[in-house]
């Protein structure tokens, strides 16, 4: 596998030695000695690699397989390939070879997952796009880079039953499960569409919060992922008011992303490249998976991370609304981050060097 070019330069740690003057060279010879340092340092100008925005420092380099892999996901079924990898193994039997250990922690939604990759307590993220973008932007385009897409489809504002029109989301009371996460932009974007962004509230809760308080009647709807939107609709007795592939062209948008902290990926492209290797066989378990089997192991995958299980019934019309794919959909991320401008989450900006294909490249699909 090629390795990322740190580019050419010469060692800060590099000592210059110089003779001191004699008596017979005296102040010539210190000048001369003097312009001899000041070309040198020309030189290591001229030869040093700067970074453009959004590249590792010239100083960074690989060091090989890392000794330890911090992967954060959620418990949602747009994040299957994260939970088929793990709780299958197929991740840890990928870093196995290189000696370097997995640890995992689940989230409830991207910022959260982003704050921890920011402050190095976690290595690599499954997210939704949205807090990845603001993240790099942010950044100034140094802080992660998407390595691989996950999946697209899966998200909807299920509402009770009395609604049937935008127009009678006016006065109601809505959620999402983070503020300035995927479906939080989503949901107001398509509110200050309509002219309701003023008329309607959001008010962010977990998952399992929203549901609850879906079930009891304290909110009218929710913009979620599955399997938390079919839950609502086949248990809660809610309908999908929007399903958000209604609103892309083709029906295509990213729900989920893979994304490496930059220091990360610059240091250890090796684990990287397992990481997004285990991701593409996960990917291809399900898709060619028969829906029973498919819908038993994410089942037992959601379990064993949250300790929660769904109906069958739910698992599998959840399914029905998500596609699995390695594609990151990078065409719609500017849109995504005008979406976010518009509603005031986040910054506008280029996000060109956000997405990294290297490690696809090596797949076969």
């Amino acid at each position: 596998m090629q390795r990322p070019d740190a580019g050419t330069r010469i060692s800060h740690g590099a000592r210059i030695r110089l003779s001191a003057a004699s008596p017979a060279t005296g102040f010539r010879g210190r000048i001369a000695g003097l312009a001899g340092v000041v070309a040198l340092a020309a030189l290591a100008v001229l030869t040093t690699v700067v970074p453009g925005p959004g590249q590792p420092s010239a100083q960074a380099a690989d060091l090989g397989p890392a000794a330890e892999l911090k992967l954060g996901y959620f418990a949602n079924l747009t994040h299957a390939p994260a939970l088929i990898a793990t709780s299958q193994d197929l991740l840890a039997d990928q870093l196995e070879a290189d000696g370097t250990s997995l640890e995992t922690q689940l989230f409830n939604a991207g910022p959260a997952a982003i704050e921890a990759l920011n402050s190095g307590a976690i290595d690599a993220a499954y997210l939704g796009p949205s807090p990845a973008l603001n993240s790099y932007l942010a950044s100034g385009g140094t802080s992660l880079k998407i390595v691989a897409g996950v999946s697209s489809g899966g998200a909807s504002l299920v509402v009770s039953p009395d609604i049937s029109d935008p127009g009678e989301l006016a006065g109601t009371e809505l959620a999402t499960p983070q503020f300035g996460g995927t479906q939080d932009v989503a949901l107001r974007h398509y509110l200050a569409e309509h002219g309701l962004d003023q008329q309607a509230t959001v008010t962010p809760s977990s998952n399992a919060t929203l549901t609850q308080l879906f079930g009891r009647g304290a909110i009218d709807g929710a913009w979620v992922p599955e399997p938390y939107a079919s839950l609502l609709v086949e248990n809660y007795g809610g309908h999908r008011l929007v399903d958000e592939s209604s609103l892309w062209e083709n029906g295509k948008f990213p729900t989920t992303v893979l994304v490496v902290s930059q220091d990360y990926l610059t240091e250890h492209p090796r684990t990287v490249e397992e990481l997004v290797a285990a991701n593409s066989e996960a990917i291809g378990w399900l898709n060619a998976a028969d829906q029973q089997h498919k819908a038993a192991a994410v089942q037992e995958a959601l379990a064993a991370a949250n300790g929660s299980s769904f109906d069958e019934t739910v698992i599998a019309a959840a399914l029905e609304e998500v596609s699995f794919d390695e594609d990151p959909l990078a065409d719609t991320y500017q849109t995504l981050i005008d979406h976010a401008a518009q509603v005031g989450i986040g910054q506008t900006g280029s996000v060109d060097g956000l997405v990294d294909t290297r490690f696809l490249a090596t797949q076969e699909h």
